[in-house]
């Protein structure tokens, strides 16, 4: 079985695949169906279905994935507004989310279609009947459109990381439909008038999402020429500042090159390019903006330069998440020390080192004596405080740039790096002595046992290493015993 931090790094890679098709998309057709598909390519649902909103408050299905008898039963069907009044009003209520459990239904005729699967005993399966969905709405908070999903993979009641990612997918799905809906109307409005500068405006003005005409050739390349009320509201910067400056004073680079790629990238014809970068506000603070940027005017490359239109949102709180959940899936819970996963990255980095400087580290396997007898005495609330300490105790003992990592119970690791005799001796010491000290509020004497194994070039693998760490601790710990005798 999977643990949890496993399944929410799995979670945000799908996250991530299924944004990325989402966003794809330059219709609302193709956003709509991209955003059915993401749920059952990449959420783990069996079948989604997408109501749109119009303006008169009516819903109509406009997108089906997952099964062809839904999609026949269901597409084109129109609903009144109230559609989804009476379900939300016996519905669980999960963030973002309303789940309708199948037995709180009333009796009677079932509205809609279906699934014919086989129903489960068990209480946390999924049913037929149960109901999951996912208000979409726009940046402004507008509601634009009702996701509802069916068929869980694991055939069981999503529990909190599914639930997690699907609140944080539909946040995206409805600003991109919103999106989509905005680049129908302009492309509509390009068609009939011929990109009127006054629709123009006039739509570039109302956008509740940020906006910014850039020149991408001729003397003012790069510099915005025009900004609506969104974007400086987002950024923080008044149009006067913004006007006529060069984008890049407020665009950071991750790595070297990276705006003149994404130019090159949109030049080249290939389409409305999307994007996340971290931007510079007024007020001194980087946030995350995430959007699109395409061309919107050709121009005259003799009198006027090429345009490009960028539609810019705020995903800055969406990006903390996606740290979050994946300090999580490298992190133990408990100590917040790195996990086997994270020592596994960071042994392979060390590896390669010293390959490549023929230098030699060290991997230290700590266990600590008489730990059992803290749970026992005290309980094991007050052993997982005693754990926390000792995590920090040895964060305090090792060298700058040493990793400490829990590998589960009361078992440590520590991954040194380019460390002689005399320092590895000097490094055992204090891991022994800090853990050596008594804990707080704990009478129990407990100590640490440590096995050493060298990196070197020649090292197949971690778990080789761990193996011959834990037999050299073991030695360790039978010599202790023996000298208590």
């Amino acid at each position: 079985m999977q643990n949890e931090p496993t399944v929410r790094l799995t979670a945000v890679r799908r996250l991530y695949e299924v944004s990325a098709r989402m966003g794809a998309g330059r219709s609302l057709a193709e956003t709509l169906q991209a955003v059915v598909d993401g749920v059952v390519d990449g959420l783990g649902f069996g079948i989604a279905v997408l109501n749109l909103r119009y303006p008169d408050g009516k819903f109509e299905v406009i997108a089906v994935s997952g099964s062809p008898e839904a999609r026949e039963a269901l597409l084109g069907t129109v609903s009144a507004a109230d559609i989804f009044d009476a379900e939300f009003e016996i519905a669980d209520v999960w963030g973002g989310l309303r789940f309708v459990p199948h037995e709180r239904l009333p009796e009677g005729e079932v509205v809609g279609w279906v699934p014919d699967v086989p129903i489960s005993s068990d209480p946390d399966a999924w049913h037929p009947l149960d109901a999951l969905f996912a208000p979409l709405h726009s940046s402004d908070g507008e509601l634009v459109g009702m996701l509802s999903v069916d068929l869980p993979e694991d055939q069981r009641r999503p529990g909190p990381v599914h639930r997690e990612l699907l609140e944080i997918f539909a946040t995206q799905a409805g600003i991109a439909i919103d999106k989509a809906r905005l680049t129908d109307q302009l492309l509509a409005e390009k068609a009939r008038l011929e990109a009127s500068e006054t629709t123009f405006r006039l739509v570039f003005e109302g956008a509740g999402n940020g906006m910014a005409t850039i020149a991408i050739n001729g003397p003012d390349r790069g510099r915005v020429l025009r900004v609506n009320d969104a974007f400086c509201r987002i950024t923080g910067y008044t149009p006067a500042q913004l006007v006529g400056s060069p984008l890049m004073d407020y665009l950071q680079d991750e790595n070297a090159g990276q705006t003149d790629r994404e130019v090159a990238e949109l030049v080249s014809g290939a389409g409305p390019y999307r994007f996340e970068r971290t931007f510079r506000r007024a007020d001194g603070h980087d946030i995350w903006l995430g959007g699109t940027a395409a061309i919107v005017d050709e121009g005259n490359k003799e009198q006027q330069p090429r345009i490009v239109l960028i539609q810019i949102d705020d995903v800055t709180a969406r990006k903390e998440t996606e740290r979050e959940l994946q300090h999580h899936a490298a992190h133990d819970a408990l100590t917040g020390l790195p996990n086997r996963r994270l020592l596994q990255h960071r042994f392979t980095t060390a590896l390669q080192r010293s390959r490549q400087s023929g230098r030699r580290g060290v991997l230290l396997f700590c266990d600590l004596n008489h730990f059992k007898q803290v749970n026992d005495k005290y309980g094991h609330e007050a052993g997982d405080q005693a754990l926390r300490e000792i995590a920090g105790r040895l964060l305090s003992a090792v060298r700058h740039g040493d990793t400490v990592a829990r590998l589960g119970g009361d078992e440590f690791a520590v991954l040194a790096e380019e460390i002689d005799g005399t320092d590895l001796t000097t490094l055992m010491r204090r891991i022994e002595d800090s853990i050596n000290r008594p804990l707080t509020g704990i009478d129990v004497p407990v100590t640490a046992s440590i096995g050493t194994a060298v990196v070197s070039p020649y090292t197949a693998d971690l778990d080789e290493l761990l193996r011959t760490a834990d037999q050299a601790m073991y030695h360790a710990k039978r010599n202790y015993r023996a000298g208590l005798t």
